[in-house]
């Protein structure tokens, strides 16, 4: 090869050539798309902290699904930091926040790939990094999400093919007690439906194998529908299934599973703060009132017949108890679990004033002088039977009944009596100072922050010492000397340079001649 066609080819832009502008706008670009995905400071593992409800991701590579549901598997999951520093070129999947669960990250569930911890101490060498073999903590819950399987239906979840929204389950019970260990589900498997897949949504052949016939007026949408290979693309998120409420109209919800294993939360559905319970085999409901409307209506038939027994004053007092008791089943009691909840005691519909309590109803008794309370859990209607999915609003925590039978039942679990707060780890110092934070430093910049590398290089230079910082600065300006010699010609006739020719180069400046010559090769194509 001549240097006149070489030179000529130094000349011609490559398909991969771009001008020194382009690349760093690009290069920024690119930097602020990922600070924007990794917005949180990942060099701190949360093993130290304990169990928490944080952000919790599934190593396959680490610990891959098994073949079989006969084949041993130990299912372990990582915190956000350890995804990032310690799995960042694994295989993962988010499972989103967990409960009270403890970082596994260099414990002993992942002893069979031997993945260390970086970011934790390690006591054996007085370094941090390098941590194996911890033991992990017992207690840590697990579920199929760590298969990276979701819902009652145990799909993998693809984010390409997927479509539609799923929901998380506020997780009453772990997979242990019969529960779903906060599973995420599709609509129609929480309504006992069958999943519409992906592909039933795209354009179906008629009978004698062509596609439907096409109108003018729809060629636009048409085009849009396909990608540049011809592919359909089918971006409509498909619509919820009948009977299933809307996004907008709840804050949780608890799925059959978990309604199952602690049956005495069924009879909430309808109550202020639930919507109307749903049935999970795709019928509907038997035994119990399944809407707030009829639950109100029911209330409110108390209520007159309350009004009834003031103005009925002269009817002997032990025949009122005794209708009060026909009007109020035993039924009204939530079913049974391995702790029943008792009877509801009977209500006193004698007295002439009524005080709504925490717990229930206290009716005073104007010719005894004594006050009797109906707990909450008498005046809601019937549990419904089945599998039911509960729905909650943002003020369910306010009905739960109070009273000393109840309580227990709703204090074991901690999500049901107040809102959880979810780890989050601290802010990049660049986010933090794009939101109005403080900066890192008191130059505002780190070297692990989400800054430009050229802020980064400038942080690592200002922390070295002074010899090593001189040699550092020293060693750049020779290179960006010759540098510029060698993009002078092209920033003078404003011609792009080719990545080949960069490759050559710096090539050449290392003294690498068989990158050198494979270059030159490059550049001779």
């Amino acid at each position: 090869m001549d240097m006149s066609s070489v030179s000529q080819s130094i000349s011609t832009p490559s398909e991969s050539s771009q001008t020194a502008q382009d690349f760093i706008a690009s290069q920024l670009r690119l930097e602020a798309e990922a600070r924007e995905v990794l917005c949180y400071q990942f060099d701190t593992c949360t093993k130290a902290l304990g169990a928490l409800r944080q952000s919790i991701f599934a190593c396959l590579t680490c610990t891959p699904p098994p073949a079989s549901p006969y084949q041993q598997f130990t299912p372990a999951g990582v915190c956000y930091s350890c995804s990032i520093s310690c799995h960042g070129d694994h295989t993962l999947v988010e499972l989103f926040t967990k409960r009270d669960f403890e970082c596994d990250c260099g414990s002993t569930r992942l002893g069979v790939s031997g993945t260390p911890c970086a970011l934790r101490h390690n006591a054996a060498t007085g370094r941090k990094g390098g941590v194996v073999g911890e033991t992990a903590r017992e207690a840590n819950k697990y579920n199929h999400n760590y298969e990276g399987k979701f819902c009652g239906c145990g799909e993998e979840y693809d984010p390409e093919k997927e479509k539609g929204t799923m929901f998380q389950c506020l997780g009453l019970g772990t997979v242990e007690d019969g529960g779903c260990g906060e599973d995420w589900w599709h609509p129609e498997c929480l309504m006992g439906l069958p999943r519409s897949k992906p592909e039933d949504a795209l354009p179906k052949p008629q009978a004698n194998g062509s596609l439907e016939t096409v109108h003018e007026e729809n060629g636009a949408e048409d085009e849009a529908a396909h990608n540049g290979d011809g592919e359909v693309q089918n971006d409509t998120e498909p619509p919820l299934p009948p009977g299933f409420p809307a996004e907008d109209d709840f804050d949780h919800l608890i799925c059959y599973k978990c309604a199952n294993a602690f049956p005495w939360i069924k009879q909430y559905g309808g109550a202020p703060g639930f919507l109307p319970a749903v049935a999970a085999e795709g019928a509907p409901l038997t035994n119990g009132r399944a809407s707030a409307d009829r639950h109100e209506s029911a209330a409110a038939e108390v209520q007159a017949k309350k009004r009834k027994a003031e103005d009925d004053v002269s009817e002997p007092h032990d025949s009122k108890k005794v209708k009060a008791s026909t009007e109020i089943s035993p039924e009204v009691a939530p079913p049974t679990n391995a702790d029943p909840i008792g009877a509801p005691p009977h209500a006193t519909t004698q007295g002439a004033s009524t005080i709504t309590a925490e717990a229930g109803t206290a009716t005073k008794d104007h010719s005894h002088g004594d006050t009797e309370v109906t707990p909450r859990h008498a005046t809601l209607p019937p549990a419904p039977t089945g599998r039911i999915t509960l729905f909650l609003k943002d003020t369910f925590r306010d009905t739960f009944c109070r009273c000393s039978t109840c309580f227990p039942h709703v204090a074991q679990h901690r999500q049901l009596l107040e809102e959880e707060d979810s780890y989050e780890p601290p802010l990049s110092s660049s986010s933090a100072s794009q939101n109005g934070g403080a900066p890192a430093s008191t130059t505002g910049r780190s070297v692990h922050s989400g800054g430009s590398l050229l802020e980064r290089g400038e942080a690592a230079l200002s922390s070295m010492d002074r010899v090593r910082a001189i040699e550092g600065v020293m060693a750049y300006n020779h290179v960006k000397d010759k540098v510029k010699a060698f993009l002078q010609p092209f920033a003078e006739s404003g011609k792009p340079v080719g990545a080949e020719e960069i490759r050559e180069y710096f090539a050449k400046l290392r003294g690498d001649e068989a990158a050198e010559r494979e270059a030159a090769a490059g550049v001779g194509r």
